[in-house]
């Protein structure tokens, strides 16, 4: 993830609940701590656990993309991870170079890629995994809310996307340190003015606004505030080949993946 200039944003509480929040999604216990990025040229650091469903994809122990678990037994990220049963998923890392986090290492059981998924255009960039062991969910690995079909998350909102990605498209390793960026989301017209019509109806841009996403960050999520409660807006999916932190990066549309989702769990 790369940054750079302050911005104000304006996340509301995040007290507010509503009736209308599904039970113990996207309300971290230990409250997440957003500067807007002043004075920080890499995004910034997460407050530690206080993005609970972000996870690490390891392989051989090294991090290659996030996740994010939507229930104890299935974690959403992007196709183009091409993750297989051997890799795994690690919840409740902060620190990828040390022991102290109370991490959970957990099998995958089955690989869920999107049929729909192309590689050549990144559109129906979705894959679900199914655990071989529910995560046990604690104050620093719970669920991200799911949005609703006719949800909308207009232009200009700001929202958050955290990530181990690159903070600079041309380090040798990802940091540490899980980062988080606030940044606005932009509507598909506002994003074909700078990719054209590789935007897709299954895409949503954001950014380009002095953050981006980067390489490492891929299949992590991009989350708005919904009624008090963050829901997963966006899967981190492509963009500027040198996470340009002026270019918006792409990211899956989840509102328009839902029939897949629903779909996979409710036959699995």
């Amino acid at each position: 993830m790369v940054g750079a200039h302050p911005a104000s944003p304006r996340l509301g509480t995040l007290n507010t609940f509503f009736s209308s929040t599904p039970l113990g999604c996207g309300v971290p216990t230990i409250e997440p701590a957003l500067s807007g990025l002043a004075r920080i040229v890499n995004g910034e650091d997460a407050v530690p656990g206080s993005w609970p469903w972000q996870v690490s994809l390891q392989r051989g122990g090294s991090h290659f993309c996030g996740g994010s678990l939507i229930n104890e037994n299935w974690v959403i990220t992007a196709a183009h991870c091409s993750v297989t049963t051997t890799d795994k998923v690690v919840a409740g890392e902060f620190n990828l170079n040390t022991n102290d986090d109370n991490i959970q290492v957990l099998q995958i059981a089955q690989v869920f890629k999107n049929k729909k998924f192309n590689m050549l255009t990144v559109s129906n960039d979705i894959t679900l995994l199914k655990l071989a062991t529910p995560a046990h969910f604690e104050s620093t690995v719970s669920p991200v809310c799911l949005p609703s079909a006719d949800d909308d998350f207009p232009a200009g909102s700001t929202c958050v996307t955290t990530g181990w990605g690159k903070t600079k498209y041309n380090a040798l390793r990802v940091p540490d340190k899980l980062q988080q960026a606030a940044l606005p989301l932009l509507s598909n017209d506002e994003c074909k003015k700078f990719w054209g019509n590789k935007i897709k109806d299954t895409m949503i841009c954001a950014g380009a606004s002095g953050v981006s996403s980067c390489m490492g960050d891929s299949g992590g999520p991009l989350v708005c505030l919904n009624n008090g409660a963050w829901t997963l807006v966006g899967i981190v999916s492509w963009g500027s080949g040198t996470c340009s932190t002026t270019t918006p990066a792409v990211y899956a549309r989840v509102t328009e993946l839902l029939p897949f989702i629903e779909e996979t769990l409710a036959n699995n």
